[in-house]
C-alpha cells in the first residue's frame, strides 16, 4: 500500500500566513519547497513535524521576492546544497537578499512555462500582486494536479483557465473586508491590500473558487491569511457558505481544509 502512496504527488502547507509561507511537494524522486519565509532553524522543524529531513530536499521554487517568501531560501539552499528556481526579474530583486550561492544552484524557471524536476511536471503562471514578476505554479502528475494561487489582487480569466479542476488547491484567502476596512492599518496600506495588485478577500477568493473548482476537486487549503485582518473560522465559514450558495459541491465532493501560519497540515496524496 506504502509503494501506491509514493507513486503520487504528496503535499503539506507546512505554513501559510502573512508572517510566512512555505509549502513542502515530494514524489517517489525528487522533494520540493515552494518558498521559504522562514528562518532555516524554523524550517528544519516544520520539516520535522511531517517526518521529513532537510538533507533530501532538492530545490526551492520562489514565487516572488517578498521577504515572507523568501527569508530562509538563502540560507536553506547554501547550507543543504539545494537548487533555486525563479523568473528572471524575481532574481535580480532577490539575489542580494539572499547572500552567496554558487552558480550552479540558480536556475531561471520563466512565466508561463513547464519544467519537469524528477518526475513531476511543474507550470507557472504569472498573478497580479505588488511584486517584480510574481508567478505560482501547478503541480502534476499521473494526471493529479496541485494548484498554489495566492498574493493576487483578482483572479483574471486567463488564471481561471490554467488552473480549473485540478486535484487540490492552495487558493488565497487573506482578509476579511469588515476587519480591513475598521481595523489599524494605514488608509495607504489598505488600499494596497483592497487593490489589483494587493490580495483576494474572503469572498473574493470563494467566488474565484466556485468557477475553479470541478469534479476532480478533492481539497481546497485557504491560505495566506493575514494575522491581523482575518481568522481561521471567519475564513472558513464565509468561503464556505459562498461555496455552498454556488452549488460546488463542497462537503459533498470536496472538503474545505485551513492552513495555519505556524503549524503544517498533514502530508496528502494524490
Amino acid at each position: 500500500m506504502m509503494e501506491m502512496d509514493q507513486a503520487g504527488l504528496r503535499v503539506s502547507v507546512l505554513a501559510s500566513g502573512s508572517t510566512g509561507n512555505i509549502t513542502y511537494v515530494e514524489s517517489d524522486k525528487i522533494k520540493l519547497l515552494v518558498d521559504c519565509g522562514f528562518s532555516g532553524k524554523k524550517t528544519i522543524e516544520l520539516l520535522n513535524k511531517i517526518d521529513r529531513k532537510p538533507e533530501d530536499l532538492n530545490a526551492i521554487l520562489v514565487t516572488h521576492e517578498h521577504s515572507d517568501h523568501i527569508k530562509g531560501v538563502g540560507i536553506l539552499a547554501r547550507k543543504f546544497g539545494l537548487d533555486i528556481y525563479a523568473n528572471e526579474k524575481t532574481w535580480e530583486m532577490m539575489e542580494p537578499k539572499l547572500g552567496k550561492l554558487k552558480t550552479e544552484q540558480k536556475h531561471h524557471f520563466s512565466k508561463e512555462k513547464t519544467l519537469t524536476l524528477g518526475d513531476i511536471d511543474v507550470s507557472s503562471f504569472g498573478v497580479s500582486h505588488d511584486a517584480i514578476d510574481p508567478q505560482f505554479y501547478t503541480f502534476q502528475k499521473n494526471n493529479k494536479r496541485f494548484v498554489m494561487l495566492t498574493d493576487t489582487g483578482y483572479v483574471s480569466d486567463r488564471m481561471r483557465g490554467l488552473v480549473k479542476d485540478a486535484d487540490a488547491y492552495l487558493f488565497e484567502s487573506n482578509h476579511d473586508l469588515s476587519m480591513l476596512r475598521m481595523g489599524r492599518y494605514p488608509w495607504s496600506l489598505k488600499q494596497r491590500i483592497l487593490g489589483d495588485k494587493g490580495h483576494l478577500s474572503n469572498e473574493d477568493g470563494a467566488l474565484a473558487l466556485s468557477e475553479i473548482v470541478g469534479d476532480n476537486t478533492k481539497r481546497v487549503y485557504l491560505g495566506h491569511l493575514s494575522k491581523e485582518n482575518n481568522i481561521k473560522e471567519i475564513a472558513h465559514s464565509t468561503v464556505e457558505e459562498i461555496l455552498i450558495k454556488k452549488e460546488t459541491g463542497v462537503n459533498e465532493t470536496f472538503k474545505l481544509f485551513d492552513t495555519d501560519p505556524e503549524e503544517p497540515c498533514a502530508l496528502f496524496t494524490l
